[in-house]
């Protein structure tokens, strides 16, 4: 299997060497050129363009951070779109709006006849590291029948879900959700501290029970502890969050608790914090904590 990774930040570099380790040919592209380098030694092969990703693939995986990036990378003067062919097929695994995927995916077969699977995913990098993905799928029967090889490496979970854009559409559901229990969680440490309990014991006496979530379970623990190792950007939460209400307010849908979510977000990239961890939202309560204090 001959694949193409455009973006190898922290996701894509995980999807990489997951496809490397399960014996693919991998090419990689970055606007960095030290990120692809650097998986080099592990037997990925860099070059120099979207289009030269292109070329040498029947795979092409997008790992990018906004739709204006994967326009750029697919249809700019170096593109995909400009060795791209019905015998290859583009899987973007970015989290980006659903109505531009949709907008993109009709011009890219217009344009060189080459499918598109939007595959926004859950889990992070260690799921990607691992083959066990959520991912969420978008795309004609057919180009998501053609994908399920590549993405079967990948992932644990993979549904299809509709046309393309119907997989970003429910991944924006999965951010609202996961960033609503981040910050549940990390309300919920604050308050055990407070009265006393050890909020590192609370997973295992909620497990199995309604409140349980995987969020609860690898995330108050390293709240309580402070442990910020990362995992995740607050920035990039809001980024869909932002990608959310955008899209609520097109059509014209109440989202009154994703806009008090995103204001929380906003304040935390204010105060800074746009790439700290996700575990970081503890400090939200903490700083409430120390000005009352």
């Amino acid at each position: 299997m001959r694949v193409a990774v455009i973006g190898v930040g922290v996701m894509g570099s995980a999807i990489a060497t997951r496809l490397l380790e399960t014996g693919a040919e991998v090419f990689l592209c970055d606007r960095d050129p030290a990120r692809a380098a650097a998986l080099a030694d592990r037997g990925g092969r860099p070059v120099e363009s979207p289009r030269a990703a292109a070329g040498a693939a029947e795979f092409v995986v997008t790992s990018l951070n906004s739709a204006a990036i994967v326009e750029q990378a697919v249809f700019g003067a170096d593109g995909v779109a400009a060795a791209g062919s019905d015998a290859a097929l583009l899987v973007d695994m970015s989290s980006i709006d659903a109505g531009r995927t949709a907008s993109m995916a009709a011009r890219l077969r217009d344009a060189c006849g080459m499918g598109w699977v939007d595959a926004p995913l859950s889990g992070g990098a260690p799921a990607a590291l691992e083959g066990r993905l959520t991912l969420m799928l978008g795309g004609s029967d057919a180009d998501v029948a053609r994908a399920r090889p590549l993405l079967d490496r990948l992932a644990a979970n993979a549904t299809h879900l509709g046309g393309p854009g119907a997989g970003q559409t429910v991944k924006l559901i999965n951010q609202l959700l996961c960033a609503s229990t981040f910050l549940s969680v990390a309300e919920a440490v604050r308050f055990a501290e407070a009265h006393g309990v050890d909020a590192t014991r609370i997973p295992a006496a909620l497990a199995g029970g309604r409140a349980d979530s995987r969020i609860m379970q690898e995330f108050m623990a390293k709240m309580a502890r402070r442990d910020f190792s990362p995992t995740g950007r607050i920035d990039n939460m809001l980024k869909d969050l932002e990608t959310a209400q955008a899209a609520a307010l097109a059509a014209r849908v109440a989202m009154p608790v994703t806009s008090l979510i995103a204001d929380l977000h906003r304040m935390l990239v204010a105060a800074g914090m746009g790439a700290a961890d996700s575990a970081e939202y503890v400090r939200l309560f903490d700083l409430a904590r120390d000005g009352a204090g």
